[in-house]
């Protein structure tokens, strides 16, 4: 008996270790592949850290890159996310996500040397643009999602013009859009929303000859939650400073979490193997 639980003993500990080592980079690629499905462009993730014992999510660097043949590399630069998840919906394969925290830094609008528009590159864009759907075979189906409440922050908007010849035209936007929109059912309409709430408030959209107007349409609903968040930025996603702190403190507490439960075991495992006979009865 002892033997059977000494192995099931052991067999935890290699799981929890397991698991401690592979679930970030698992998530860490499981996340960049699911927005290129949405969006269409590669992203980047520096790092993600994903609490066992606390359903909370911290990712920092968030970059998404625009697509071959334009002279500036990224579009949009986020350097912090939060989000707290719904384990038991994402265990039975639902992606449900009861808070997202969005911090960018810097969206780079761009007009490359040809005429040619970042935006359009994105697959909202272009299938708001075409009135006949593709065809299922023709793309991968997004996955579903729910999330409750999303907590978006736009500090700047960039645009960039190449199209005169020799050096850009540049205008530069200091947004500092800070609001909160709730129930969210679909990831195109997140990907619609960060470009109509990054570009309204801004003359870009004239410059550069894009119909924000068709986007705005398919999310209507969700414009409709908006909440400005202003004087509320503590504890939220508020700039570098405080949203480093709290992802980090999540982190760090689910990694001392973590580390205790494996010292128990382990604790547990020596003291078993100490007396490999069992103790003796007098």
């Amino acid at each position: 008996m002892r033997k059977i639980f000494t192995t099931v003993l052991v067999v935890v500990l290699a799981v929890v270790l397991v698991l401690s080592v592979v679930k970030d980079p698992l998530a860490k690629f499981s996340v960049e592949k699911g927005v290129e499905m949405v969006t269409g462009l590669r992203l980047e993730i520096a790092d993600l850290n994903i609490g066992i014992l606390k359903t909370l999510v911290g990712i920092k660097d968030l970059k998404l890159f625009n697509p071959a043949g334009f002279e500036d590399e990224i579009m949009m630069d986020m350097p912090e996310i939060y989000v707290d998840y719904n384990l038991p919906a994402i265990v039975m394969g639902n992606i449900h996500l009861r808070t997202v925290r969005l911090n960018m830094n810097e969206f780079l609008v761009v007009k490359n040397a040809k005429g040619e528009l970042n935006l359009n590159s994105l697959k909202v864009v272009k299938e708001e643009k075409t009135e006949k759907k593709p065809a299922p075979a023709e793309k991968a189906k997004a996955p579903e999602i729910q999330i409750d409440v999303l907590e978006l922050k736009v500090g700047k908007v960039i645009y960039k013009d190449y199209s005169k010849g020799g050096k850009p035209i540049v205008q530069e936007f200091n947004l500092n859009l800070n609001e909160r929109y709730t129930d969210i059912n679909d990831p195109n309409k997140l990907v619609s929303l960060i470009v109509v709430q990054a570009l309204r408030n801004t003359t870009i959209a004239r410059l550069a000859n894009f119909d924000l107007k068709g986007l705005e349409g398919t999310i209507s609903d969700t414009l409709a939650t908006a909440d400005k968040l202003v004087g509320t930025a503590q504890g939220v996603v508020a700039g570098a400073g405080g949203a480093a702190t709290q992802i980090t403190q999540t982190a760090q507490d689910a990694a001392k979490e973590t580390v205790e439960t494996v010292q128990k075991t382990a604790d547990d495992l020596q003291k078993l193997f100490q007396d490999p006979f069992g103790a003796k009865e007098e």
